[in-house]
């Protein structure tokens, strides 16, 4: 069966609409997310205990060989909720959690819920000062390590021993290998603790923080945004229901990892509110994807463009169309290749949607039309796109000092009202999240969340995604922060300079690293030092794979870095004099960038 695209004309938009209103309970949960508010006394731990008392032998969890019921995953919850509460852990707490995808981080979660304690979800890839940072911000009463990773942790184990001594707690993958000197055994010390229910400190309500989710800005090292139970709600309910139209007879597969907002709010989150189960994969795998999908019996599954593109990438094979899933959810995916996916994979369903970890709104494709990121409620009024000059990299201003509004079709900067009803919860440092906030946008004293993202205005109150802004750019599914990974380059004792950016490669979603940079002397660089230093100290989706030999950096007025004529030239052999060098994912080292080179790369040759 073949997918035609699917056009957002007026006569569809309302045919779908109207029969979007008329599913069951759908006008009920649209008056509750609009009318819900920060002090309403739940939380998602409600929706466990309920699956728990009335489903308790529905499964919750599929990983691997095991299925973990709803009345399963609340008992070992519960267990570690309360070998938590002896360790004094209460209200407004947080948790340090640094585990790979597996049923234990999803109890550990779920534990820390309970409590109305944050789990702080450690990103598995972090070492040295990103990994520092990140437990710094979360300041935990109790850290969490799966043995996977812990060699990552022991590139802080100075600040480990001296801080965190009496707080490391060690959970085993696979088989019953002991912890390690200064680890307490966490799954032995659990249990015997009570199944029933905990008691939290105090009454937990929608505006509960809930995790520390980190997303990379410009500051360079990352930053903690806090989610609320309200946002997890609205994600589950909104997405997981309205959108997804997910029930207990459905299987909902993840393999992105529970420390990004995609799996861990949007995906665990919508199988809570719709009872669905979950079914996780340890890392993701283009070549086993559908056999997953298979094993597991998914019907749904989630996703990031990058994701969807190595599938297409993948021979064909018969499980392209021998899976039962009917509808995937996520964020990141071309428009060039959005047709070639749904066909391929006989996918009829696509619903992208738009949000940031900090964000305060966000959208999504709830009507199923191709090439958009969908829908939110309250243009004009929540939400508005203004115009950018992306050149001074700030929104214009009119001679009144007040923003200006875009017309249909045009692109620009993305903004969302702060108000009661869609708060912003920022980050853990006050100075980030007052960065992100625009004020006296259309009046005085208006305050909006600033998305940093550029989008196309569509019909209908729709956008699409249009680019990111700023010195953060997204590669392989992750932001990367040009000034977190200038400042690990910067250490290299040979460079002067160094300048970050993203360039575009064809084929290729988001942006990749290039690296323009100066000597301090002249002759020649060690740049497979250079290299090997990166590798060490950045995470494979930071490190520049392009690498730029000039002899100054242009500054503005201001003295920022004038990137927009780097990114312009990117790595383009006939366009730059300077040298040019490639470093490969899978090469040992660096080599200089030919013609020949560049159209390898350029033809999705060569692995970045």
């Amino acid at each position: 069966m073949e997918f035609a695209e699917q056009k957002i004309t007026t006569g569809k938009y309302l045919f779908r609409f109207l029969k979007f209103l008329a599913t069951p309970g759908s006008i009920g949960r649209l008056k509750s997310l609009l009318t819900t508010r920060p002090g309403d006394e739940m939380s998602m731990i409600d929706y466990l205990e309920r699956h728990a008392e009335e489903r308790p032998d529905g499964i919750a969890v599929k990983y691997e060989d095991q299925q973990i019921s709803w009345g399963e995953l609340n008992a070992r919850a519960n267990q570690m909720a309360h070998y938590f509460q002896s360790r004094g852990v209460k209200y407004g707490d947080s948790v340090a959690l640094n585990v790979e995808n597996r049923p234990e981080l999803l109890v550990a979660v779920s534990a820390c819920l309970k409590l109305g304690a944050i789990a702080g979800m450690v990103n598995t890839g972090q070492t040295n000062e990103a990994l520092a940072h990140s437990l710094r911000l979360i300041d935990p009463a109790l850290i969490v390590v799966g043995s996977e990773c812990l060699a990552n942790m022991e590139t802080v184990s100075d600040i480990l021993e001296e801080q965190h001594a009496d707080k490391l707690l060690y959970v085993a993958d696979g088989g019953h290998a002991g912890p390690p000197q200064n680890y307490q055994d966490l799954m032995a010390l659990t249990a015997d603790q009570s199944v029933e229910n905990p008691v939290p400190s105090k009454t937990l309500t929608l505006g509960t923080p809930i995790y520390y989710i980190f997303t990379s800005g410009t500051t360079g090292l990352p930053k903690a945004s806090i989610t609320t139970h309200m946002k997890v709600f609205r994600a589950g309910t909104q997405f997981g229901v309205n959108v997804m139209t997910l029930t207990p007879e459905d299987t909902y597969y993840c393999a992105l990892p529970l420390y990004h907002s995609n799996a861990l709010v949007v995906g665990f989150g919508s199988c809570l509110c719709g009872g669905a189960t979950l079914a996780l994969r340890r890392k993701f795998s283009a070549s086993q994807f559908w056999e997953d999908c298979i094993k597991f019996e998914a019907t749904a599954a989630i996703y990031i463009g990058e994701l969807l593109r190595y599938l297409l990438a993948q021979p064909e094979r018969e499980s392209d169309r021998a899976h039962n899933v009917t509808r995937v959810l996520g964020n990141g995916l071309r428009p060039d290749i959005w047709m070639e996916f749904k066909n391929r994979f006989g996918i009829p369903r696509v619903h992208e949607f738009y949000g940031a970890s900090e964000g305060n709104s966000g959208f999504v494709n709830i009507f199923n039309f191709d090439k958009t990121v969908g829908w939110s409620p309250g243009y004009g009024k929540d939400w508005e796109v203004v115009s950018f000059d992306v050149d001074e990299d700030q929104p214009i201003r009119g001679e009144d000092d007040y923003m200006n509004r875009v017309s249909t079709g045009d692109t620009g900067l993305l903004i969302m009202q702060i108000s009661e009803k869609n708060p912003f919860d920022g980050y853990t440092d006050a100075q980030a999240s007052e960065k992100k906030i625009l004020r006296d946008v259309f009046e005085k004293g208006d305050a909006w969340f600033n998305s940093g993202d550029l989008v196309i205005l569509q019909k209908h109150g729709h956008i699409q995604f249009g680019d990111r802004i700023g010195d953060t750019f997204r590669w392989q599914g992750e932001n990367v922060a040009t000034t977190e990974v200038e400042s690990v380059i910067m250490k290299w004792p040979e460079i002067e300079d160094a300048v970050v950016y993203g360039v575009t490669v064809p084929g290729r979603d988001g942006r990749c690293g290039m690296l323009y940079l100066t000597q301090k002397e002249a002759g020649d660089i060690d740049l497979n030092g250079l290299a090997a230093h990166m590798r060490e100290k950045l995470p494979p989706y930071a490190v520049p794979r392009f690498i730029r030999i000039g002899q100054k950096v242009d500054v503005t007025g201001t003295f920022k870095f004038q990137k927009s004529k780097l990114k312009n030239a990117a790595y383009h052999v006939d366009e730059v004099e300077d040298d040019l060098f490639l470093l490969a994912r899978d090469a040992d080292g660096v080599e200089p960038l030919t013609a020949d080179l560049q159209a390898k790369v350029d033809e999705g040759a060569i692995r970045l």
